[in-house]
C-alpha cells in the first residue's frame, strides 16, 4: 500500500466531492477495505466485518493500515459515494502498471500492443438486482475486459447486460493505434472488425484528469 499514488487518489476524491461532510470512514478507508477484501476473497459484507481483528497478526495484514470496518458504513459508502472516484484512480494505477511492463517480452515478436478481449457473466440475485434480468429466476451482468498481454493488465472494462453479445461488447472497448487484438469465446473476428468504428481504432483511451 505504500506504493499507492496517494496524491492522485486524493485528487480523484476532491474532483467528485467524495468526502463532503464525512466525519469517519474516509474514501481511503473504503478503498483499503475493498482492496483487502478482494485480495483475501471476501464474498459478502458480513464476511468483511471485523477484518482488522481477524487479520491483525497475520501476514495478510502487512502493508494494510486496515480501518475498523462496519458493514453498514461500507454499504452506505458503496451506495452513496461517486463510483467515478475509484474508476479514475483505477485508470491511474493501470497507466503506471502498463508503463512498468511496456518492454516486457511475452513470447511474440511484436512491437505493437497486444490485447485479448474476453467476457464473463456474473450471476446476481434477481430480488436485489431486478434491473439486470437474465433468466426467469436470476439476474446477471456481463463484464467485457480488454487485457494488455504485456503484464496481463486490464486496460478497459465495460459492464453490460448479460444478454449483450461479445461482438457488441467489443465495439464499445477502445484500443490503441495499430494494436493486435485476440478475440476469445469464439467471436467472429471478421464480423467484429466490420462493425468496429474506425474512430475507436484511431485514438487512445481518454486520459484521466490530474
Amino acid at each position: 500500500m505504500a506504493l499507492l499514488p496517494v496524491k492522485q487518489f486524493h485528487r480523484c476524491v476532491e474532483r467528485y466531492g467524495g468526502e463532503h461532510k464525512v466525519k469517519s470512514f474516509s474514501c481511503m478507508d473504503q478503498f483499503l477495505a475493498l482492496a483487502f477484501a478482494q485480495l483475501t476473497y471476501r464474498e459478502s459484507l458480513r464476511d468483511i466485518e471485523g477484518l482488522p481483528a481477524r487479520h491483525a497478526t497475520t501476514p495478510l495484514s502487512h502493508g494494510f493500515p486496515l480501518p475498523l470496518v462496519s458493514p453498514q458504513y461500507l454499504a452506505n459508502s458503496n451506495e452513496q459515494r461517486d463510483w467515478r472516484i475509484y474508476a479514475d484512480f483505477a485508470q491511474t494505477l493501470i497507466a503506471e502498471a502498463r508503463a512498468l511492463y511496456a518492454h516486457e517480452a511475452f513470447g511474440l515478436a511484436l512491437e505493437e500492443t497486444v490485447f485479448a478481449l474476453d467476457s464473463t457473466v456474473i450471476d446476481l440475485c434477481l430480488a436485489l438486482f431486478p434491473w439486470a434480468p437474465y433468466e426467469r429466476s436470476k439476474a446477471a451482468v456481463k463484464v467485457h475486459t480488454l487485457l494488455d498481454l504485456r503484464g496481463s493488465i486490464p486496460s478497459y472494462i465495460h459492464i453490460s447486460g448479460a444478454r449483450t453479445s461479445d461482438v457488441s461488447g467489443s465495439i464499445i472497448c477502445p484500443c490503441n493505434p495499430a494494436p493486435s487484438t485476440s478475440w476469445t469465446a469464439a467471436i467472429s473476428l471478421q464480423a467484429a472488425l466490420r462493425r468496429w468504428p474506425k474512430r475507436l481504432c484511431s485514438r487512445r483511451p481518454a486520459p484521466v484528469p490530474t
